[in-house]
């Protein structure tokens, strides 16, 4: 098999891919960003925050998101007493702000180095140090992949290695909807609402949007990022693509 993408699974109850929060704000994307892959997969190969070459090749990969269940935005407000204010001549209290998303599902696939797919297919089922999603408190909920197991039904996860370009496994993956009721919901209906997609795109494209997601450096001092282009999408949800009974995990 020539190995062209690798597909993950992205499923907890509650997940955050931050873009521009700072300080008592901090905000979350509908959809996982660069950024966060990138850095989940850090965690996977055990790539430190201010490896920039290790970093770099992983940003490198072209990424594609499908949007199996759109997430319900929520927000945390916290309070945190007794700071020292920067005079030194007192405390003060510091309101905070926190955004997340709950009940999201996410298929994630990612295109590039073959070799580099391969490793990172091996280091999510034995993580480096600890997978989250968005914070380290966001734990996956199921496997991001589940290799195939001979005269087994395999659990509905990501599918791992795929000799298929992208735009095709965004197209044709499972939809990773683990709730039967929903499933048998969806294929009575005539007409099915689209999943959203978001995917890597070259900057000279006409409809290519903005993003200042792309990682260069994680490091606490000295955290950077550029831009990155992508084009939004849907693709249609499919009879083939709901999956039988027996086929998921619940």
């Amino acid at each position: 098999m020539t190995i062209r993408c690798l597909a993950l699974c992205l499923d907890a109850p509650m997940q955050s891919w931050g873009l521009r929060g700072r300080a008592t704000i901090r905000d979350t994307a509908t959809e996982p960003t660069k950024s966060g892959v990138v850095g989940l997969l850090c965690c996977a190969l055990g790539v430190s925050r201010d490896n920039e070459s290790g970093i770099a090749r992983l940003a490198a990969l072209r990424m594609g998101v499908r949007v199996d269940r759109e997430g319900i935005l929520e927000r945390d407000y916290h309070t945190v007493q007794n700071v020292p204010t920067t005079s030194g001549s007192g405390h003060r209290t510091i309101e905070s702000q926190r955004y997340y998303l709950a009940d999201a599902l996410f298929l994630v696939v990612l295109e590039g180095e073959p070799e580099l797919l391969d490793t990172l297919n091996r280091a999510v089922l034995q993580p480096h140090w600890p997978l989250y999603l968005g914070r380290k408190a966001f734990v996956p909920s199921r496997p991001l992949v589940v290799p195939p197991v001979d005269g087994a039904a395999r659990p509905l996860s990501g599918a791992g290695l795929i000799a298929e370009e992208l735009e095709g496994v965004l197209a044709g993956h499972p939809w990773l909807e683990n709730r039967a009721d929903v499933r048998v919901r969806e294929r009575r209906r005539a007409q099915r609402t689209p999943l959203r997609t978001v995917v890597d795109c070259d900057q000279a494209h006409p409809l290519a949007e903005l993003s200042y997601d792309y990682p260069v450096n994680f490091a606490r001092d000295r955290r950077t990022f550029r831009a990155r282009t992508f084009l939004r999408g849907q693709v249609p949800l499919t009879d083939g693509m709901i999956p039988q009974e027996a086929d998921a995990c619940t």
